[in-house]
């Protein structure tokens, strides 16, 4: 790289830096705002408003998703996509900055999985690009894409299903966690359907022939899974809640009932096999207890395809520009927080967990830090690596070259999904991270303008490990939903 593109480089980077306010300020809109999946209105609404002040063309409503957009800004190839989310979940509302359980509303939503910090962090991204795009002239098209409903509803998976990232040459994201790390590996394929049964209502003492029973259907259903899993492939896994018994009154015959399966494997097309089968016990089902059902699909997301020519580019990236530091009051508020939940003194969930060498110099590496905050950058791991969760990050993925960063927004250990997360998410703590996973994929993105070679790499990786190619696992006349 010569001595101008590593200037124009800085000067970026340097743009993110500038722009703060902005990015910190959006993120702490986004965590007030706390909407849970495909009903983020104003968060998306906010993002569109402040890409367009900021001079990306924005598109609202991309793959007749309502909360789904798309800003870009710059013309011709190479097209490099980031990936936002900003949906929250329920049940944890939590005051920010504060050591114990504090709810703001009861019951209310939080963002107990960074997903404020996760669209900043992605704008800040597109808006170091920018920067870059303006003043070295370079082809190249930079777009944030807004992709709403990750914890349920799965837009990046209906946009996949519509083609949407096929024209992409690559796509980058990151994800707020307890420890700085480029991600890497597969993950589980998660297929999710909800099942209605209708029966017909009786007393079930005086005329219980007359009754025909969904709760019957439901159990019946749950019976025959059971007995699947001795024959389904010991890397799937097969999950379910009943979400409507019927009633609370024995003596009725109960002509409704409701069930929720979600259904894993770690390869999309296992899944998609596997879903089939359970589709045909909910039928056997109906049939033994003379009811009907509907089958809503809710959604289905891929397993991930790695890319490591694009991991080694985040790598370099993050060593660049490095990971956040706190200062001692950050650090006195993250140790005390880390000791409202058990298991914070252990090795961070990084990458290389399953090799033994990098575990043991990740250890030394967190204990070294002094403090809860993992202010160090984990060793590139570029081996077998799995987990057992689900993104659809996974459906980019088989469609473009994909990779991601995770940055620490909260203490080592932090379990996913909590009051803790949310309580970080509105601090200098959760902002570092934003302001960082920016700098990092930006920097990443500007090497893919400028050195083509790394581009090529990447999508001869990307055509080997897809070769089998994409098996879908959204039907053609879905569209996004939220289970009842």
């Amino acid at each position: 790289m010569d001595r101008d593109v590593m200037q124009e480089k800085k000067d970026a980077l340097a743009a993110i830096d500038e722009k703060r306010d902005v990015i910190c300020g959006v993120a702490d809109r986004i965590w007030e705002y706390a909407e849970l999946s495909l009903k983020e209105e104003k968060s998306a609404a906010l993002y569109c408003r402040v890409l367009e002040k900021e001079g990306f063309r924005v598109e609202k409503g991309i793959c007749g998703i309502p909360t789904a957009f798309a800003a870009s800004f710059g013309s011709g190839r190479p097209l490099i996509g980031i990936l936002a989310e900003y949906d929250a979940l329920s049940g944890l509302s939590q005051k920010a900055g504060s050591t114990a359980r504090e709810e703001i509303i009861p019951g209310g939503n939080g963002h107990g999985c960074g997903h404020n910090l996760l669209g900043a962090g992605a704008m800040a991204a597109a808006i170091g690009v920018k920067a870059f795009l303006e003043t070295s002239g370079c082809a190249g098209t930079v777009t944030l894409y807004g992709c709403p409903g990750e914890e349920g509803g799965a837009a990046k998976a209906f946009m996949a299903r519509d083609g949407l990232w096929k024209e992409l040459d690559a796509a980058l994201t990151w994800h707020p966690e307890d420890v700085n790390e480029v991600a890497t590996g597969s993950s589980n394929a998660c297929i999710q359907v909800q099942y209605k049964f209708q029966g017909v209502a009786s007393h079930a003492a005086g005329a219980p022939e007359k009754g025909r029973s969904a709760l019957d259907a439901v159990e019946l259903m749950n019976i025959g899974v059971q007995f699947l899993r001795e024959h389904m492939s010991d890397r799937a896994r097969i999950h379910y809640a009943i979400t409507d018994a019927g009633g609370v009154s024995a003596n009725v015959v109960q002509p409704r009932a409701s069930v929720l399966y979600m259904v894993r494997s770690n390869h999309v097309a296992e899944a998609v096999e596997l879903q089939a089968r359970v589709d045909r016990i909910a039928q056997g089902a109906a049939l033994m207890t003379d009811t009907t059902f509907e089958r809503k699909f809710i959604d289905g997301v891929a397993d991930t395809v790695s890319n490591f020519a694009l991991e080694r580019v985040l790598y370099d990236n993050f060593t660049e520009t490095g990971v956040p530091s706190y200062t001692e009051e950050e650090n006195a508020f993250a140790d005390e927080l880390a000791k409202t939940y058990p298991g914070n003194g252990g090795v961070p969930g990084v990458a290389a967990e399953n090799d033994a060498a990098l575990r043991r110099q990740v250890a030394r590496m967190r204990e070294e830090t002094g403090h809860a905050m993992n202010a160090f950058l984990a060793p590139l791991y570029q081996g077998d690596a799995f987990k057992a969760g689900s993104t659809d990050v996974g459906d980019v993925s088989w469609l473009t070259p994909t990779a991601q960063i995770h940055v620490a927004a909260w203490p080592n250990g932090c379990p996913g999904h909590s009051w803790q997360n949310v309580s970080c998410g509105r601090t200098e703590i959760g902002h570092k991270a934003a302001l960082c996973a920016g700098r990092v994929i930006a920097g990443a993105a500007i090497d893919l303008f400028t050195e083509p070679e790394l581009l090529r790499e990447a999508r001869e990786e990307f055509e080997r490990r897809t070769a089998d190619g994409f098996v879908c696992p959204i039907p053609a006349d879905a569209v996004p939903v939220v289970p009842d």
